[in-house]
């Protein structure tokens, strides 16, 4: 088992910056990826970054890229997502979640965290 906590969202004004955590406990050593998802009312899960252990090689989905930068610090087994120039339409339940493969398909990932709120107003 893989038990996931996510912290640091919360309400910003559009243009600002927020920097969620995500913390890993338990068996870790059965996951290869990382990765942050985010939920809208209405909407479907959709990606929005990725990073393997090893090696830290990342991946981003268009809508964020130049904006935010996902990284790792696998002493802590923790993985942070750096938001700048937030949007509106960032706003969502961000959630972090492992995978034994690389992909973006959220069916994919094994264990969940249950989600920060960020909140971004105009």
């Amino acid at each position: 088992q893989v038990q996931l906590v996510e912290s640091g969202g919360g309400l910003v004004q559009a243009g600002g910056s927020l920097r969620l955590s995500c913390a890993a406990s338990g068996r870790t050593f059965s996951t290869s990826v990382m990765g942050w998802f985010r939920q809208a009312p209405g909407k479907e899960r959709e990606f929005v970054a990725r990073i393997r252990w090893s090696g830290l090689r990342t991946w981003y989905a268009d809508s964020v890229k130049g904006r935010f930068a996902i990284s790792a610090d696998n002493a802590k087994n923790t993985v942070y997502l750096q938001m700048n120039s937030l949007k509106p339409e960032d706003t969502a339940v961000y959630f972090c979640a492992t995978s034994r493969y690389d992909t973006v398909t959220p069916e994919n990932y094994d264990y969940w965290g249950r989600g920060t709120q960020v909140t971004v107003s105009s």
